[in-house]
């Protein structure tokens, strides 16, 4: 059995809390990614692939938190017929 050693690092709070929330989606821990990491760049020689969940950022995230708010507020207009909401937006 091969022996293990600690890495040290610094990250950014943020980044590291999404870092782990992301690996425990993927089913993983941090050391585990890092290790998938740092096994899969030995085995090619460089860096190695890109890990990614496709999700919204946070803008975007708001934005949709946003129109989903005015559609449902009884306040703002809707449309069923784009005629006539361009002729609203003439004036």
């Amino acid at each position: 059995m091969s022996s293990t050693t600690n890495i040290c690092i610094r990250v950014d709070t943020e980044l590291k809390a999404e870092a782990e929330a992301l690996f425990s989606e993927l089913g993983m821990n941090l050391t585990t990614a890092v290790t998938v990491f740092l096994r899969q760049a030995v085995r090619e020689s460089r860096i190695p692939f890109e890990i990614k969940w496709d999700r919204p950022n946070k803008d975007t995230m708001a934005a949709m938190r946003d129109a989903g708010n005015i559609a449902r507020d009884p306040k703002v207009k809707g449309y069923e017929d784009p005629n006539e909401l361009f002729q609203d937006l003439e004036g």
